[in-house]
């Protein structure tokens, strides 16, 4: 198949050198042929005039004849066969993809450069997704979500932890950067999956990070996303510059909407999301799980896929991660199938307790331990 289309492309590069440099010329040859004529002419004339005298006569109109110019055919030529080359292309890729199985799978197999058969290969991988803040004068990881991904089963788990997960050595001697979201640092995220790897038992070996602002690159690239704003959202903090004004109910999400409602805790008088929700952090981790499900389900659309690699380049522009693109490639075909309905929402097992006058969630070893078990794929 490849060495069809070199062929291909070796064929159509003689025949456009050919018809470019015929045309050139034909072109040169015709406008000489031109010259001589009127210079021929133009010397009969004048011997014309020494023998005979002048008679004036009625001038006559003479039709014009309309002449093809040859760069005109050239550009005919050249169309013609940039529409032949687009039809080959097109029978190629639908021959490439009908080999790997055809349908969306076997289209993406295709332009992502993967075979049908090394899709059973893929094994479930854990991936840990950090949503950074970059507006307080320090990087703070105030999402932290774990990702256990298995294609084989098409089964995505996302596990929420809290941004204030207790992870120091003392309760009683309890500080502020005994926060599990203190522990990112820009410079070196895999304190972070280290942290996270002792508190689920779990052998994380990749992240992803995304910041504000890439968030709201990344929303919208993807045009933006349909979501159901769970409460009335009315909040503001000058010190962050976040202001958060967002209504009930479905409508369109874009990127600056997105890191509001992403973002959200409670309301300027205090109130939050209801109980059966999940009120402050609980709740913002629930809208966070829920947003970037149905993110998924949206961009997994039929009509997304011929440009899916202009939207996977976009996006992987605005995150940074240690991820090789290659293996990324090797998971997307098989993800676009994926069903949303297949995603499990969690949340890291415990409570909120007081240590040394300071507010924390304590996380249960024993349930998140069993938690990790019943669901994790390894």
């Amino acid at each position: 198949m490849d060495m069809f289309l070199y062929v291909h492309f070796i064929l159509l590069y003689i025949s456009l050198r050919r018809i470019i440099l015929n045309r050139i010329d034909g072109h040169s040859n015709h406008r000489n042929e031109r010259k001589r004529k009127e210079k021929k002419e133009d010397k009969k004339n004048r011997n014309k005039k020494k023998v005979e005298k002048p008679i004036k006569e009625k001038p006559v109109k003479q039709e014009k004849i309309k002449k093809s110019h040859p760069f005109l055919k050239l550009i005919g030529d050249i169309i013609l066969i940039l529409i032949i080359t687009i039809i080959v292309l097109g029978v190629l890729f639908y021959q490439k993809m009908e080999e790997n199985g055809g349908g969306v799978q076997g289209a993406l197999c295709t332009i992502f450069g993967q075979s049908v058969e090394n899709l059973d290969k893929l094994e479930p991988i854990n991936v840990l997704v950090l949503g950074v803040s970059e507006d307080i004068g320090a990087e703070l990881s105030d999402t932290i979500i774990v990702c256990n991904y298995d294609p084989q089963s098409q089964k995505l788990v996302m596990l929420s932890i809290p941004r204030d997960t207790f992870v120091g050595k003392s309760p009683e001697a309890a500080k502020g950067s005994d926060k599990i979201n203190s522990v990112y640092s820009k410079k070196d995220p895999t304190k972070t999956l280290k942290t996270v790897n002792t508190i689920t038992g779990l052998n994380i070996k990749y992240y992803a990070i995304v910041k504000n602002t890439s968030l709201i690159n990344i929303v919208d690239i993807l045009g933006g996303i349909d979501f159901e704003v769970p409460i009335d959202m009315d909040y503001d903090d000058p010190t962050q510059d976040l202001h958060i004004h967002l209504s009930k109910g479905m409508q369109r999400i874009n990127g600056a909407k997105a890191e509001q409602l992403l973002r959200f805790r409670h309301n300027n008088d205090k109130t939050s999301y209801p109980s059966s929700y999940g009120d402050n952090d609980f709740g913002r981790m629930k809208t966070q799980r829920n947003f970037i499900k149905e993110t998924i389900r949206q961009t997994l659309k039929l009509n997304n896929i011929p440009k899916a690699r202009i939207i996977f380049n976009s996006i992987m522009e605005n995150v940074e991660t240690n991820i090789d693109k290659d293996m990324i490639f090797s998971y997307i075909p098989k993800a676009a199938t994926f069903d949303t309905e297949n995603i499990v929402s969690l949340q890291l097992p415990g409570e909120s307790a007081k240590f040394n006058e300071l507010w924390f969630f304590n996380y249960f070893k024993k349930e998140t331990q069993k938690l990790i078990q019943e669901n994790f794929s390894k």
